[in-house]
C-alpha cells in the first residue's frame, strides 16, 4: 500500500471513530491512571488514595496503557476486538483504532517514548512499536516486531525522561532492570531492597519528573519509590516503601513521566505532600531521619471490641476490674503455641466444629515464638461462642497479632477499626489486597502509642453444601444472617505479613472443606480518620477519596449512661482531600452513627466520653436507685470538666458507690495542672473520694455529706496513700466516690454528686477580709484587671464610680449591677487607665458605701 492509501485508510478509521465529538488531553496533570479491566481510577502516588473517574469505557479490556507525551493523551492496547488499540482523553471519551498488522493476543506491557512510539509486549522476549506521534510522517503505523536481549518476567515497564529508557521489576527476582527500546538491550541494575524476600507482581509503575521510579504491587497495593534510576550503577539502588494503595489482579498505570510527586520531608513537623501524614507517620518516611523502619503492634489480649448501647455498662465493669487491678498482660508467662505434626492436615472435625486453635498460622511470618493472649472475659459480653488469640513475637516484640472469634447466629459485632478509633487510634487508610485474586478491605491504623498496625478482617461461614464462603466487609450489617461465623481479626506490623497470614489462614480454611465463594464488599470512599468528644462537641476528622461534597450522618445519642436513646440525622457539607467536621450535640455520654455519601460504602463509628460505672460488688451491698444525668449547662470555667452528675442509694454494711474513668479506654490522663478536685453534693455520713492512678496506686481522701447541697474542694495533697504518701494529679485513670459503712453494719445510704471538675479557682470564703465593713482590692496595683470584694447583710443593688487624683470622674469605668447576701466581687478591667492612683465608690442600695485607693502600675 502506498502512502498516500494508507495515510487515507487511517484517516477513514479515525473519522468513522471520532464521529462529531473529539475528546480533550490530559495535559500532563499530576495524577496517576491506574486501569482495573475496563474502569479507570485516578490514584495520587503520595497518598495511595484512589477514586472511580470512568467505568466499563470500553467493551474489552485495556491494558499496557500509558500516557503519550506528544499529544497529551493515554493510549492502550484494547482486548477485544483484536488488533485494537484506543486513545482515551481527559473526559475519558475513547477513541479506537484499528492496527491491521498487529499480532493478535493480548498485550498486557507498555509504555510510550517522549517522542511519541508505543512499545509493548505480552511474555516472551518479542515486543512491539506503533508510531503515535501526531506530527510523525508514520502517525498510527505499526513499525514492527522486535526482541529483548533475554526474557523478563514483568508486568509493566515505563520510560523514564530524564534518559528516554524503559524501566521495570522483575517479579521473583525483584531484579531491576534498564532498558534500551530501540536496542531491546536489557540491563539488570541489581535486587531491588525493600523488596528483598517478596514475590509480587508489579502490574502498574510510574515515573516523575526526577527520575524516581513508583512501582505498585498488584497483591497488596504497597507503592514503592526507586530514586533517581537514571543515576543508578549496579548495585547502588536506593529504595523504601512510598505508599499504600489499592491492590489488583488485573491493572496498568499511565502517568505523565514531567509530572512531579510531591515528597514528604521527614523532620519539619509539616504535611509536605498534602496526604494527611506528618513526617513518621507518612510510609514515605519509613527508616529516613529518626522515623522507624518497623513498628511494633498491639497484642490481642488488649483488643477485641469497643463500648457500645447495648454493652456500655458491661465493657465499662471489664474495664474498671481491669483497672482496679493494675491487669497487664504478662508475655513471659503465657502459653506457648507450637507447630505440631498435626498443623494443616485433614482431621476428624467437621466443618462447622474445627477447634479455633486448629486455624491458627505458624511459622509464616518470621516469628521466633507464638504466645496464647485470649481475652477469655469477651465470652461474658460479646456475642462470641468460643474465642483464642495469639500474638506473634520477634524476640519479645510484638510483629502481628490474630484472634480467632466463633459466634453462632451472626457475625462477630465489634470490629477492629470501630473498636481502635474509640480507643483513640486513627485510621490512616482504608484499601484493598488481594488474596486468590479477591479483593479483602485492609486498613491502616496508627495507635495512641504512636504504632502503626495493618489491619484485615474477614468472616467466614457454611454454604448448603458445607463449603466454606468468604466474606469480607466494611459494615457488619452487610455480613449474612442467621447463620455461625468462624471471625478473624488480623494486625501486623507490615502489609507483606498481614497478606501471609491471611492466605495461610485460608489454607488452613481448605484442610477442613473447600472455599466454593468469596463476597467483599468496597471500602468507605470517605471515612472518619479520627473521631473525639469533648465539652459538647463531637468533631470528625475526615478523608475524602473521592471529592465528595456532603455527607449524612445518622445515629443514636444517649445523653448519659442510664438514659434512653435519641435518633438524630444531620448532614454537613465536606471539601478537600482532608476536612474537619464539628457537631454541637450538647453533653453525651455516647453516639453510635454511620457516615454516608450519596454512592459508596458508608463508614460506622462509635464516639463516647470516658464512663461512669457502679461499683455495687462488696458483700452485703444492695442499690436502690442508680442514675446518671445530665449536665444542664455548659462548662464555661477554666478546668477539667467530668461530665454528668450521679444519683445513688442503696444499703451496704461495707461501700455502695460510683466509679469514672478519666478516658474512654481507662488509659492515664495527666490533670497536674490543677490543684484541687471541686464537685457539689448530699447525702449520707462518709463519702470517701479515691484516685486511682496508672501504676496501680491508689489514694484516698474523706468528707462529710450532709442532707444540704455543699461545695466541697478537695486539694491534691489531701489525698493520701495506706502508708500516708501524698500525690498530685498526674497520671489519673480512675475516681471512685464511695459511701463507707462508719460501723461495719448495714446502712442506707444516699448521694447526690454534680459540678464535678478538677481546677485552680480560688475558694470562694465567707468574706476575703474579717473586717466585713470595709472592702478589698486584689490585686492592688493592678497590672491587667482586679477583683474588688464587698460584704452585704441582704440582697440587693450597687453602683461602681471610678475618680482620678483631681477628683474627676471616670465615666468609661462606670458600673453597676446586683447584690447577693454575703461576699460579692466586681471585675474591674484596666482598658485605658494610665498608670498612677484612682479611687473607687461603691454605693449600696442598702444604703451601705465603700471607698478605697486603686493603683495602676
Amino acid at each position: 500500500m502506498n502512502f498516500f492509501l494508507q495515510k487515507l485508510t487511517y484517516l477513514i478509521v479515525l473519522l468513522g471513530t471520532i464521529g462529531q465529538s473529539q475528546s480533550t488531553p490530559f495535559d500532563c496533570d499530576f495524577n496517576a491512571y491506574l486501569f482495573q479491566y475496563n474502569d479507570i481510577y485516578a490514584l495520587d502516588l503520595a497518598s495511595g488514595s484512589s477514586y472511580l473517574v470512568s467505568e466499563n469505557i470500553t467493551p474489552g479490556n485495556v491494558n499496557a496503557v500509558a500516557y503519550n507525551s506528544t499529544d497529551g493523551y493515554i493510549w492502550g492496547y484494547l482486548s477485544t476486538p483484536s488488533q485494537s488499540i484506543v486513545r482515551i482523553g481527559k473526559d475519558f471519551k475513547v477513541e479506537q483504532y484499528t492496527i491491521p498488522e498487529l499480532p493478535t493476543g493480548n498485550k498486557y506491557v507498555g509504555d510510550i517514548s517522549t517522542d511519541g512510539i508505543y512499545y509493548f509486549k505480552a511474555g516472551g522476549t518479542s515486543y512491539y512499536k506503533i508510531d503515535l506521534n501526531p506530527e510523525s510522517e508514520t502517525y498510527l503505523e505499526y513499525l514492527g516486531q522486535f526482541s529483548l536481549s533475554q526474557g523478563l518476567s514483568i508486568a509493566d515497564w515505563a520510560f523514564n525522561a530524564q534518559d528516554n529508557k524503559l524501566y521495570t521489576v522483575e517479579r521473583g527476582t525483584n531484579v531491576l532492570y534498564r532498558i534500551s527500546a530501540e536496542t531491546g538491550v536489557v540491563e539488570p541494575l541489581g535486587e531491588v531492597p525493600v523488596l528483598e524476600g517478596l514475590n509480587y507482581s508489579f502490574g502498574a509503575v510510574y515515573f516523575d519528573v526526577d527520575g524516581n521510579f513508583y512501582i505498585s504491587a498488584n497483591q497488596t497495593g504497597a507503592v514503592y519509590k526507586i530514586e533517581k534510576v537514571q543515576d543508578i550503577v549496579s548495585g547502588t539502588i536506593k529504595s523504601n516503601i512510598f505508599a499504600f494503595g489499592p491492590a489488583a489482579s488485573s491493572n496498568d498505570g499511565a502517568r505523565c513521566p514531567t509530572a512531579p510527586v510531591p515528597q514528604e520531608d521527614c523532620i519539619n513537623g509539616v504535611d509536605d505532600d498534602g496526604d494527611g501524614l506528618v513526617d513518621c507517620d507518612d510510609p514515605s518516611c519509613s527508616g529516613v531521619a529518626s522515623c522507624p523502619t518497623i513498628n511494633l503492634t498491639s497484642g490481642a489480649n488488649d483488643g477485641g471490641l469497643e463500648s457500645n448501647d447495648r454493652l456500655s455498662s458491661l465493657i465499662g465493669e471489664r474495664n474498671y476490674n481491669r483497672a482496679k487491678t493494675n491487669y497487664k498482660f504478662d508475655k513471659l508467662s503465657a502459653k506457648k503455641v507450637m507447630k505440631g505434626s498435626t498443623y494443616a492436615k485433614t482431621g476428624k472435625f467437621a466443618a462447622d466444629a474445627i477447634p479455633l486453635e486448629q486455624l491458627v498460622p505458624l511459622d509464616v511470618v518470621g516469628e521466633t515464638s507464638t504466645i496464647e493472649s485470649s481475652p477469655a472475659d469477651l465470652l461474658d459480653l460479646t456475642n462470641a461462642s468460643d474465642i483464642y488469640s495469639v500474638d506473634y513475637l520477634r524476640k519479645d516484640d510484638n510483629i502481628g497479632a490474630l484472634m480467632v472469634i466463633k459466634t453462632d447466629n451472626k457475625v462477630y459485632e465489634h470490629s477492629k477499626f470501630i473498636c481502635d478509633r474509640f480507643l483513640g487510634a486513627q485510621l490512616l487508610s482504608v484499601s484493598t489486597l488481594q488474596l486468590r485474586e479477591k479483593d479483602f478491605i485492609k486498613s491502616i491504623i496508627k495507635q495512641p502509642d504512636g504504632n502503626t498496625e495493618f489491619a484485615l478482617t474477614f468472616s467466614v461461614r457454611l454454604d448448603a453444601n458445607d463449603e466454606f464462603v468468604v466474606e469480607s466487609h466494611w459494615n457488619i450489617d452487610t455480613y449474612a444472617d442467621n447463620t455461625a461465623y468462624y471471625n478473624f481479626q488480623i494486625w501486623s506490623n507490615t502489609v507483606d505479613d498481614l497478606l501471609l497470614l491471611a492466605d495461610e489462614i485460608l489454607n488452613l480454611l481448605e484442610v477442613h472443606s473447600p472455599i466454593s465463594e468469596f463476597k467483599g464488599s468496597t471500602p468507605p470512599p470517605v471515612f472518619v480518620k479520627s473521631a473525639k468528644y469533648a465539652k459538647g462537641e463531637v468533631v470528625l476528622n475526615l478523608v475524602n477519596n473521592n471529592k465528595t461534597e456532603k455527607i449524612q450522618l445518622e445515629g443514636g445519642l444517649k445523653r448519659t449512661e442510664t438514659s434512653d436513646s435519641e435518633n438524630i440525622t444531620l448532614s454537613a457539607p465536606i471539601e478537600g482531600y482532608l476536612d474537619s467536621v464539628a457537631l454541637s450535640t450538647g453533653n453525651i455520654f455516647d453516639f453510635g452513627f454511620r457516615v454516608s455519601i450519596a454512592n459508596g460504602t458508608p463508614d460506622d463509628l462509635f464516639v463516647a466520653d470516658a464512663p461512669w460505672g457502679l461499683d455495687a460488688s462488696s458483700e452485703g451491698t444492695t442499690v436502690d436507685n442508680y442514675e446518671v444525668k445530665p449536665v444542664q449547662a455548659p462548662y464555661i470555667e477554666d478546668g477539667y470538666p467530668v461530665e454528668r452528675n450521679v444519683e445513688l442509694s442503696g444499703k451496704t454494711s461495707s461501700y455502695i458507690g460510683v466509679y469514672r474513668a478519666l478516658s474512654p479506654r481507662f488509659t492515664p490522663v495527666n490533670l497536674s495542672d490543677y490543684g484541687k478536685l471541686t464537685f457539689d453534693a448530699s447525702g449520707t455520713g462518709v463519702l470517701e473520694v479515691k484516685l486511682l492512678k496508672g501504676d496501680g496506686a491508689s489514694y484516698s481522701a474523706q468528707v462529710n455529706l450532709t442532707g444540704e447541697t455543699k461545695t466541697y474542694n478537695v486539694l491534691y495533697s489531701d489525698f493520701k496513700s495506706a502508708t500516708n504518701a501524698t500525690t498530685d494529679f498526674s497520671s489519673l485513670k480512675v475516681i471512685n466516690f464511695n459511701l463507707l459503712s462508719e460501723d461495719g453494719s448495714q446502712e442506707s445510704k444516699q448521694m447526690s454528686l454534680s459540678n464535678i471538675s478538677f481546677n485552680n479557682n480560688e475558694e470562694e470564703r465567707i468574706f476575703i477580709s474579717e473586717d466585713t465593713s470595709e472592702s478589698l482590692v486584689f490585686p492592688n496595683p493592678m497590672q491587667s484587671e482586679s477583683h474588688l470584694y464587698f460584704y452585704e447583710e441582704g440582697a440587693g443593688s450597687y453602683t461602681l464610680e471610678l475618680f482620678n487624683m483631681a477628683g474627676k470622674k471616670i465615666s468609661s469605668h462606670d458600673m453597676g449591677g446586683d447584690t447577693k447576701a454575703g461576699q460579692n466581687s466586681i471585675v474591674l478591667k484596666r482598658n485605658n487607665l494610665t498608670s498612677g492612683l484612682y479611687f473607687y465608690k461603691i454605693t449600696s442600695s442598702n444604703d451601705k458605701i465603700w471607698s478605697n485607693k486603686l493603683m495602676v502600675k
